[in-house]
């Protein structure tokens, strides 16, 4: 009857449960080395400009239906011309508007805050 009923679903089906595995758990271990370097990394305050503002959309399928949500980021270019993207919150990303100029204090890939002038 073939490669499937042969047990060859049961090798395929294995080698598709442990590659989506592989996955899930090299996302788990780069999230936390990442929060492990923001954790170690200087809280730094510099002068900024707001360059550019983005939302990414996700949908997450459920059994109950769709479920979306936004992620926020914003650009912010330094003195010194170089360009940096980091994710805020709804709420800050509301607040921020492209050509603001102020102080920008972050740790990392870690936005935490931006006082404007």
């Amino acid at each position: 009857m073939g490669f499937f009923f042969g047990g060859g679903f049961e090798i395929l089906f294995f080698i598709v449960f442990f590659l989506v595995l592989g996955i899930f758990v090299v996302n788990v271990v780069q999230s936390i080395g990442q929060w492990n370097k923001n954790n170690h990394s200087p809280r730094l305050t510099v002068e900024a400009t707001v360059v550019a503002k983005r939302g990414h959309m996700s949908r997450h399928g459920t059994s109950h239906g769709s479920h979306f949500s936004t992620t926020y980021y914003v650009t912010f270019q330094f003195e010194s011309g170089d360009r940096m993207e980091l994710p805020v919150s709804g709420s800050e990303y509301g607040m921020l508007v492209e050509g603001n100029r102020g102080k920008l204090t972050f740790q990392g890939t870690r936005y935490l805050g931006f006082a404007r002038q």
